[in-house]
Order: C-alpha cells, then structure tokens, then sequence
C-alpha cells in the first residue's frame, strides 16, 4: 500500500502560510478573509502569514506555484492554508517543485479545487486535510460550528483517532459576500437528514483519497497526478460535489469513466459527503433540496452498482461543500464500521 506520513503537528505560535493556489478571492471579498485571519490567531493562537498572490485576482500559474513553494521551503511556517478553492489550480501543478516540496512536508487544510494539491501531496506520502479554508470554515458568520472548530484543531494539534459525528442541524444558504451585512446575521440552518448507510455489513480501515467530484474529473482527463488503480486497493474514497451542484445525471456520468477505469472496484469504503443544495443564483426550497439530494444519492447506487455492487458506501457524510464541515485527513486512516454504523478518523 501506497507509503503516507503525518507532518508535525502544530504549537500555538506557529506561523501558517495563507495561499491563493486557485482564486484570489480574498482581493475581491476581503471581509470574510479578515474574519478567518482574525480566528486563526485569536481562537487558534497562530501567526498567519500572507504571499504575494494571496490577495491577488488573475495571477499567473507560475507566481501562484511559487508561493506555494515559497510556503513549503520556509523552515518557520509550520502549515499551509489555502483562502478558497476555484476552478484553475490543475494549471499550478506543473510548477511545483515536487522534491523540494517532499523534503519539507507540512499540512495543507483546503478542499474543492484545493483537490488539486491533495492529490499532488498525497503522490509525495504527505498526509494532508481536507477542509479547512480560511474564508468559509474560518471566515463563517457569527461563529464556526463546535464540530468544524473541533476537527480542525484535532488536524492542527493532535494526533490519534477521533468519531465523526452526524449533526443535528445543517446550513441551507448564507448572504451574499457583497452584501457587508452577510457576517453580521446567522446563516439560515435546517435539520439534518441522517447519514444513510449502504452494503454496511463490514469494517474496513484504510488511508483516504479522492476529494471533489468535479474536480476529480478534469484531474482524470488530463491524467494529472492519477495513479494506476492499483495505488488506491483498500483505500477509503471520499467523493463529494460542489456549489455548481452537477445534476444527478453528471455525478453518475462521472462515476461511470471512473468505474471503466477500473477504479471503483479498488476501494474498501466510500464517503459520500453532503451536498450543497443551494447557491446564490439557485434559491432552493427545503423540498428541492432534500430531492437534489436523493437524486444524487441515487446516481451514486446506481454506478455502484454496475462498477462495485459489493462496496460499502456512507451519503450525507459533513464533509467538502457544507456546514458543519468536518475536516478529514487526505490519506490518513479512517476507519468505517458498518455493522456499528461508526466512523472513525485518525489525525
């Protein structure tokens, strides 16, 4: 199996790169970005350190790449957090230095396009987290959820296995960004759906790979940082979709190359996270929601089935694009306990 290691954990006064690798959005919405700097060092107590394409919208591939090896070289910044994904970090890959990047592990906390760098990553053994981005889990208005807080610490700070848990309540919409009253109110909430657990007839424990679907997708088609499916034999897939909301029929559609390639068959577990079921433009209501919902849950069974009809699968995990986040670590053990209906995730 495919050798990973855990960086060093975290002491409180240690400095934290803040990157941009995909979208300089903190240029554009700085108020959220404020909030999640101000959090890392009151709540956190760490010292964030900005670079030169943090705050800058349309940076070049290559000015983004060397921040990126800028924060992995420098001896005193301990981790590095990315602001917020976007859609063009595939376009980084090629300029990071990967040897001088694999003698200088450290945590990485991102996810959505930040998919990108977990792959890259975990090609190089380096345990990563998925989750974490200093504009939404950091910068969420009002407060961050106790669950959100509690995982990120455990990857910042700890080490050893803690239970992820099913919340009571989830987001359903936050403000607009540009909208300046947006931090000041709480986000709207509603209840929960349970997790749904699907073949949970076994135990399977194994180091997670995977991460946004979309992105994934286009990782697969230019054949960057995919291995053969053997890498990934009793590895934990984490699979979950995006504010663009891909329609049921895309997820499946996306399931399926993955499945002719030969991959599906490969994993001992799928974690299916939460999907975001709203977005500015798409104002649904709590009913849409719930069948956008089933109706990916469904496309997921349904190339299981063709590809991998023994796999065991959890929906609804709090992962990727929803509130409470949990943050998950990217190639570090989770464990998946079917007949106990439990998981288990290792920091």
């Amino acid at each position: 199996m495919h050798e990973i290691i855990y960086p060093p954990k975290l002491v409180p006064g240690d400095r934290v790169a803040i990157l941009s690798p995909s979208a300089g959005l903190p240029e554009i919405f700085p108020a959220p970005y404020e909030l999640g700097l101000r959090r890392l060092a009151k709540d956190f107590g760490l010292v964030p350190v900005e670079y030169a394409t943090t705050r800058r919208m349309g940076a070049s591939p290559q000015d983004r790449a060397a921040d990126v090896n800028a924060a992995f070289a420098d001896p005193s910044v301990k981790a590095v957090f990315s602001s917020i994904g976007g859609d063009d970090q595939i376009r980084v890959l090629p300029h990071l230095d990967r040897e001088l990047i694999r003698a200088n592990p450290k945590p990485f906390f991102g996810y959505s396009d930040n998919t990108n760098l977990h792959l890259f990553l975990w090609n190089l053994g380096i345990v990563t987290y998925y989750g974490g981005s200093v504009m939404v889990q950091l910068g969420w208005p009002q407060a961050m959820d106790p669950e959100t807080e509690g995982s990120l610490r455990a990857a910042l700070f700890t080490s050893g296995p803690r239970p992820v848990t099913a919340p009571d309540r989830i987001g359903a919409a936050i403000g607009d960004w540009a909208d300046p009253a947006t931090l000041a109110r709480e986000p709207d909430m509603e209840p929960a759906a349970p997790w749904t657990w699907h073949n949970a007839t076994s135990k399977v424990e194994g180091p997670t790979w995977g991460g946004n679907l979309e992105v994934l997708s286009w990782l697969l088609m230019a054949g960057a940082e995919i291995r053969p499916p053997e890498a990934y034999e009793g590895c934990v897939l984490l699979l979950e979709t995006s504010e663009e909301m891909p329609s049921a029929t895309e997820v499946y559609r996306v399931l399926r190359s993955m499945g002719e390639r030969g991959l599906l068959e490969r994993f001992g577990a799928l974690l299916m996270g939460r999907p975001q079921a709203w977005f500015f433009d798409r104002q649904f209501t709590a009913e849409q929601r719930a069948a956008y919902r089933k109706e990916q849950q469904e496309a997921v069974c349904r190339a299981l089935a063709e590809y991998a009809p023994d796999l065991m699968a959890v929906f609804d995990v709090d992962f990727g694009h929803t509130n409470p986040q949990v943050v998950l670590p990217f190639g570090g053990a989770v464990t998946v306990d079917g007949p106990a209906r439990r998981i288990t995730a290792t920091y």
